[in-house]
């Protein structure tokens, strides 16, 4: 005869899945599954019985007090039951250990229930009401008991049949899911923050001033809501394929030059989740093969996907100097925060992209509707020429005329051109006068567009500057090592452009401040143009200068005595 299996009871409810539990563990006990309500009349009606399944068909067990009070204190739940005007006449081991603040609140429900002034929830018998001490909260779930008797104990004075004559509750701590709930509504919050700039906040700021707002969004939240002090935020760039660092705290320089690409193997725990979407958690980074540290005497972190859509775009990556520090709770969180930081990010992106295009559409149209009056002004002063060629004054006059609406269309070439062209390039190249403040300064400029680096050299040399050009940022960055192995002379100025097909501006920036500490950089992009958020990354470790493209030429000039003027 086979040796009798353990019986489980499961107490049912809200939330609680009884039957999909009792499919699951009725392999290996004996279960049965019981309405929170109907084990309630069970306890308060000591002539009812529970009925449990055996092994020849079903039993009917009864219960004593005793035995539904051990029952009840098993689940955990504080129980009791109460007469309408909310004493309790008896209860559990658990509630009595509630403060008794906390059992006066729960009387007070029960109070209301038995006197019909508290409202069932979901149409049911059912009531249920949130109470909270100084530390914890509770949800205290109410049933009215009708028509029966407590043996020894005759009709409540004064109550009709059929009438409450008590109330059974059972009461759950809540502290932990309130806790749970009120995060994600805070997270929930500060996602909607992120994604809507305020009006008041960005007037009159360019694009790099509101990226700066936002990411100083997204590093207070984390430390603020998520406790995360150490994190990277990495996006996909389209054109390269790699993970680039574009928002961090905490981490080492060296961990923004990791090459990471999104794949499953050999590109770290970023690349293993960019590339399949799924969340990781590194409970000990030391036999981790997978870890490549960001920060300092990491020993732990958590790496969760940000998408868009479907779409993951990138990865949110916190790290930790102690083992075992993240659990799925904070996982759920992370994902929570990286599904709004990934939609904040690519708005930004936008923004940037569509002012790129409305100037430059902008600027042709005006080039377009001005076009015929200018035509008409020169033909104009064509006729006023011919009517004063015997003045010699008057033809000086025309010529300015004719001159200046010339400079007008080239002008507005220039603008719509965008960052294939600065401002104000004719008059500046007129100008061949090298300044004591310039000469022999060696600048090294790369940009990706010939016509831009034709255009600096040329402007920087009649100014007297020894300039040297390169085409992209790996040739940039070469030039910057020969350099610090003692093959080139060490540059007074590095100017470089933010978008290059191969090394991106805080690239050129990152390595000139670890190959020669303490020279000045100057970023430039185009209508503020940053996909990889280079601005705001150099500005927070010592960026010279921004430049937005087109810029005039005299800022150029201004911002490069400015970084080659000895400090006072």
């Amino acid at each position: 005869m086979p040796p009798d299996r353990p019986k489980l009871l499961i107490l049912g409810g809200s939330g609680v899945p009884g039957e999909d539990l009792r499919g699951r563990l009725e392999s290996g006990y004996d279960v049965s599954v019981v309405q929170a309500g109907a084990l309630l009349d069970t306890l308060y009606d000591q002539r009812s019985a529970i009925v449990v399944p055996t092994g020849g068909g079903q039993a009917r067990v009864g219960l004593s007090e005793a035995m539904a009070a051990a029952l009840l204190d098993s689940t955990g739940h504080g129980a009791c039951l109460a007469w309408p005007d909310g004493s309790v006449f008896w209860a559990n081991e658990r509630f009595r250990a509630y403060p008794e603040s906390t059992q006066a609140r729960i009387s007070a429900a029960a109070r209301d229930v038995g006197r019909g002034r508290s409202t069932a929830v979901d149409g049911s018998a059912h009531h249920q009401s949130e109470v909270e001490d100084e530390t914890r909260a509770y949800e205290a779930l109410m049933s009215p008991l009708r028509g029966a008797r407590r043996p020894g104990v005759g009709a409540v004075h004064g109550q009709e049949a059929g009438a409450t004559e008590a109330v059974a509750v059972i009461v759950r701590d809540i502290t932990d899911e309130r806790r749970v709930r009120r995060k994600f509504e805070a997270i929930e919050r500060a996602g909607q923050e992120l994604v809507s700039l305020d009006p008041e906040t960005v007037r009159g700021k360019n694009v790099f001033e509101r990226l700066t707002i936002l990411e100083e969004k997204i590093i207070s939240q984390c430390r603020e809501l998520l406790n995360f002090d150490h994190f990277a935020i990495r996006l996909i760039d389209e054109k390269t394929g790699r993970l680039e660092l574009v928002v961090s705290s905490g981490m080492t320089p060296e961990a923004s030059e990791l090459e990471i690409y999104p794949r499953a193997e050999n590109n770290g725990i970023s690349g293993r989740v960019a590339a399949t979407g799924q969340s990781y958690i590194c409970r000990d980074a030391e036999r981790d093969p997978l870890f490549l540290p960001g920060l300092a005497g990491a020993r732990s972190s958590i790496t969760v996907p940000l998408r868009l859509r479907d779409r993951v775009v990138g990865t949110f990556d916190v790290e930790s100097t102690q083992p075992d520090a993240f659990d799925e709770e904070d996982r759920r969180f992370a994902e929570m925060f990286g599904r709004h930081t990934a939609m904040a990010l690519h708005m930004l992106d936008l923004l940037v992209v569509e002012r790129s295009a409305t100037n430059a559409t902008v600027s042709g149209r005006v080039a377009g509707e001005i076009s015929e009056p200018l035509t008409d002004i020169l033909a104009e002063a064509e006729w006023l020429k011919a009517l004063a060629e015997r003045e010699p004054e008057a033809v000086r006059h025309v010529e300015r005329i004719r001159a200046d609406v010339q400079s007008i269309r080239q002008r507005l070439e220039s603008v719509a051109a965008g960052p294939q062209t600065l401002l104000g390039v004719e008059k500046a190249m007129s100008e061949i006068r090298p300044e004591p403040l310039l000469r022999g300064r060696l600048v090294l400029v790369a940009d990706d567009e010939p016509n831009v680096r034709r255009i600096i050299h040329d402007i920087l040399h009649n100014r007297g500057c020894v300039v040297a050009t390169f085409e992209s940022g790996v040739g940039a960055i070469a030039a910057l090592e020969e350099v610090a192995a003692g093959r080139r002379p060490k540059y007074d100025l590095v100017l470089s452009d933010i978008k290059m097909p191969d090394r991106n501006g805080y690239e050129v920036f990152a390595a000139a401040r670890r190959l020669m500490p303490g020279v000045p950089v100057v970023l430039m992009t185009g209508f503020g143009y940053d996909p990889h958020h280079s601005i705001v990354r150099a500005s927070q470790e010592g960026l010279q200068a921004v430049l937005f493209k087109p810029f005039p030429v005299e800022r150029l000039l201004d911002e490069v005595r400015k970084a080659v003027t000895p400090a006072t």
